[in-house]
């Protein structure tokens, strides 16, 4: 390491998630683009200096925090902000007018890059990008951006998958970029037969990458209940033992089985995989991706557009279930900005009765950690998500006043969106905004 590249990145308040918040504080990053020191900025400077290190420091008035991080988006329909745009009522009438836009046709390669540069202008470092269309599958990879790209796999009935979709999907995860990191996405429970579903995880994990599915998105979903309370399943033969070919073959044989327990049964969940949106869960289904380390990536915004229910925040956090920050696409999300989202579900949790006063503080930590944890980059050598000793220096920055750390914290909560003043990836400023006063970004994303 040359202690020439050390720089130092000190804010008015440095949020590093897994410690406690420092007024005043400093993150030095080495020239490997990994976090060297975190601490008060005193501290900091002093120990830089006293082992004879040279340093260069760049201060910020506002806000530090890890880099955002966007677990679920779909960066390819960028271009389809005119279906975001409207109100819809229910998923039916949504998923109408996507089809609509997705089949007059778009440069998906252009609409992603585009996307990119709406995360990295939002504060977003790392973000799990599922992509429909070849085209857009080198986005992460050519915007510096960390995550995952996931393949989406849909619309495969058992026997066309037997006799050519397993090799088709092997061949198209090989030729998703190895950096920053590949998986597949079987869509939906309803939209895959279960030989497929049984059989992508195994592709998967064989090959140590990731799984990311909308689970709990639509009503659909949901366990059937009896007036009583219980489920229809509970008068039944278990469905597991009836051969059903599919979800929404098991939903007209009458059974009451939740999509969470059917893709469980399947063995897709696992602390190797995330799911998005988690809507329509029982505390049942809650509690099976507990007992599995999966994370839901909650995208309030999104299920708000398309006329859904909100996600039942309150219970998720009472629970202690992980949980990330989605923004989905602008296809279904006035934005790509996490931080509106988290105000979102802020509001949502308190209406919901959540009284606890951590709130900001988790659903900051939920925007950055959660997000990395749900994709498996929270540990390792490039760790990512917090800011600590060897982590990645992956650092976003907001144009907030800052006065007492309760009160900022929540302000950032409530009011963040839109506030992001620079992005840093891997120690290397690659974007500021026009308030931004440290210098320029050493990558040109214009």
């Amino acid at each position: 390491m040359s202690s020439s590249r050390i720089t130092v990145y000190s804010a008015a308040l440095v949020i590093p998630v897994t410690a406690p918040p420092l007024i005043g504080g400093s993150v030095a990053v080495s020239g490997d683009g990994h976090i060297l020191h975190v601490g008060e900025r005193a501290w900091v400077t002093s120990f830089l200096t006293a082992e004879g290190l040279d340093f260069t420091e760049h201060y910020w008035p506002g806000v530090l925090t890890p880099g955002l991080v966007n677990a679920h988006s779909h960066l390819q329909y960028t271009g389809m902000a005119d279906v975001g745009r409207e109100q819809y009522d229910g998923f039916d009438e949504w998923a109408a007018a996507f089809s609509v836009s997705y089949d007059r046709g778009h440069n998906w390669q252009a609409d992603a890059a585009a996307g990119a540069r709406m995360l990295l202008a939002n504060g977003v470092t790392s973000v799990a990008d599922i992509v429909t269309d070849m085209e857009a599958i080198t986005v992460l990879h050519d915007a510096g951006l960390h995550g995952i790209t996931y393949w989406e796999v849909m619309s495969w009935d058992t026997a066309t998958w037997r006799e050519k979709g397993r090799a088709q999907i092997i061949s198209e995860l090989d030729q998703i970029p190895a950096t920053p990191g590949a998986g597949l996405s079987p869509h939906a429970p309803y939209s895959l037969d279960t030989v497929p579903l049984l059989e992508i995880p195994d592709i998967v994990r064989q090959r140590g990458r990731r799984l990311h599915l909308h689970l709990g998105e639509s009503s659909f979903e949901g366990e059937r209940m009896h007036a009583a309370g219980h489920s229809v399943d509970d008068d039944a033969q278990p469905w597991h033992f009836a051969g059903v070919e599919s979800f929404r073959a098991l939903r007209a044989l009458g059974f009451g089985t939740s999509a969470t327990d059917f893709v469980d049964r399947l063995g897709v969940l696992g602390p190797d995989c995330h799911i998005a949106h988690g809507v329509y869960m029982t505390a049942r289904d809650r509690a099976l991706l507990r007992a599995r380390g999966t994370s839901v990536a909650l995208c309030p915004r999104s299920n708000a557009v398309i006329g859904l229910d909100p996600p039942p925040i309150a219970a998720y956090l009472r629970e202690g279930s992980p949980i990330a920050v989605g923004t989905d696409s602008l296809s279904s999300s006035p934005s790509l900005d996490p931080l509106a989202d988290v105000a979102l579900l802020h509001r949502l949790a308190r209406e919901q009765g959540y009284t606890d006063r951590d709130l900001p503080e988790r659903l900051i930590a939920a925007a950055t950690l959660g997000g990395a944890h749900a994709m498996g980059i929270d540990v390792g050598s490039d760790r990512s998500g917090y800011l600590a000793v060897g982590a990645l220096a992956d650092l976003s920055f907001f144009a907030l006043p800052v006065g007492a750390i309760d009160d900022t914290i929540t302000t950032l909560v409530e009011h963040g969106a839109g506030t992001a003043a620079a992005t840093v990836i891997s120690g290397e400023l690659v974007w500021a905004g026009p308030d931004w006063t440290g210098p320029r970004p050493h990558v040109n994303t214009a």
